[in-house]
C-alpha cells in the first residue's frame, strides 16, 4: 500500500480554504467558490496556506476543490481545467516553502457531478484520473473529499491511482446524526466500496462534529486502516439537502476550544489524521496542534 502517513504518527491537516479566504477579502462567488480566488488572488490563496502550515497543519490541501469540468464548463472557462489545476499545486507547493516548515500536499478529488450515481463509474473515474495526472507533479497525495455516496468514493479512488500516490478518502455524512452518508447509505458501505483498492486512509469531512461523533462507535470494527475526520462550523443542512444549492450558516459555537473537545475525543477512539472544513481557521488549526505531538519525517 502507498503510504504517506509515517508509522506511528498522527497528522494535523489544514483547516477550510473557502471560508477563510472569504474571511480575508477574497470574492469568493457561489459557483466558483475558491476558484474564483486562483484566478483574482492567487498569492491569497499562497499566503493562506502558509499560515496554515505554520499554525501546525501537517498536511495542506490545494486549492483546487471545484476545479473540476462540469463547474468549469458552466462559467465558460472549461478550457482552463489542467491550468488551474497545475496552479492550485504550484501555489501549495510556494506555500509550503515559504512556510518554513515541512508539510504534505495534498490534491483534492471532489465531487463531479449533482448526481453521482446517475454516471457510470468509468466516467468518474476517468476525470478522477485526468484531475489526479495533472495535478500529481506537485503533490504527495491525493483525497477524495465530501464524497456522498460509496461508489463516488471508488471512482475517487481509482482515478486516483492511476498517478501512484498515496490516497485517502473522505466522505460527508448527513448532518442527522444517524451515522449514515449523505447518499443514505452506511459506513460498511463506504468501507467496503474501496476494500479492493490502494486506500490508505477512511476519513469524514465538511459535516457537523455531532454527525462524526454518531460513527465513531461502528468505525473501528469496519476497517483496520488509518482514519480521521475534518468537520465544518456550519448549521446543519436540511433535509432538502442538493450538492452547491445549499446556502450555508456559519455556528456561533465552534470556537478552537469547542471544536478541540471533539477532536480529543475523536484522538481517543484512534483516529490519527485530525482537521477542520469549512470554517475552521487557522487559529482552530492551532488549537490542534496542541493536541497532537508534531510528527516526524514528514517531507517538504
Amino acid at each position: 500500500m502507498r503510504r504517506a502517513v509515517p508509522a506511528g504518527e498522527t497528522l494535523v491537516l489544514d483547516g477550510g480554504m473557502g471560508r477563510e479566504l472569504k474571511r480575508r477579502g477574497v470574492p469568493i462567488p457561489k459557483m466558483l467558490w475558491s476558484v474564483n480566488a486562483l484566478l483574482v488572488a492567487p498569492e491569497a490563496v499562497r499566503a493562506t496556506h502558509a499560515d496554515f502550515i505554520r499554525a501546525g497543519a501537517d498536511v495542506i490541501i490545494a486549492n483546487n476543490y471545484m476545479v473540476v469540468p462540469s463547474i468549469l464548463e458552466k462559467a465558460g472557462i472549461g478550457e482552463r481545467l489542467e491550468e488551474l489545476l497545475r496552479l492550485a499545486g504550484k501555489l501549495a507547493v510556494e506555500a509550503r516553502e515559504e512556510s518554513g516548515r515541512a508539510a504534505l500536499v495534498a490534491g483534492s478529488l471532489s465531487p463531479l457531478m449533482g448526481r453521482p450515481e446517475d454516471v457510470p463509474l468509468e466516467t468518474l473515474a476517468g476525470i478522477y484520473g485526468r484531475i489526479a495526472q495533472t495535478m500529481a507533479p506537485y503533490v504527495d497525495l491525493f483525497v477524495g473529499e465530501t464524497l456522498s455516496s460509496a461508489m463516488e468514493g471508488r471512482a475517487a479512488a481509482l482515478g486516483a491511482a492511476s498517478a501512484g500516490k498515496p490516497v485517502w478518502i473522505a466522505w460527508g455524512l448527513h448532518d442527522d446524526a444517524s451515522g449514515r452518508l449523505r447518499s443514505g447509505e452506511s459506513v460498511a458501505d463506504a468501507v467496503d466500496a474501496v476494500a479492493d483498492l490502494d486506500v490508505e486512509a477512511i476519513l469524514f469531512n465538511c459535516c457537523t462534529p455531532e454527525s462524526i461523533d454518531a460513527v465513531l462507535p461502528q468505525l473501528r470494527s469496519k476497517t483496520d486502516r488509518l482514519v480521521g475526520a475534518y468537520a465544518n462550523a456550519f448549521k446543519p443542512t436540511p433535509e432538502e439537502w442538493t450538492r452547491h444549492e445549499v446556502t450555508y450558516d456559519m455556528r456561533e459555537d465552534m470556537e478552537p476550544e469547542t471544536y478541540a473537545g471533539f477532536a480529543r475525543r475523536w484522538l481517543g477512539t484512534g483516529m490519527r489524521l485530525i482537521g477542520g472544513c469549512c470554517g475552521m481557521g487557522p487559529e482552530h488549526i492551532a488549537r490542534l496542534r496542541e493536541l497532537v505531538p508534531q510528527a516526524k519525517g514528514i517531507p517538504g
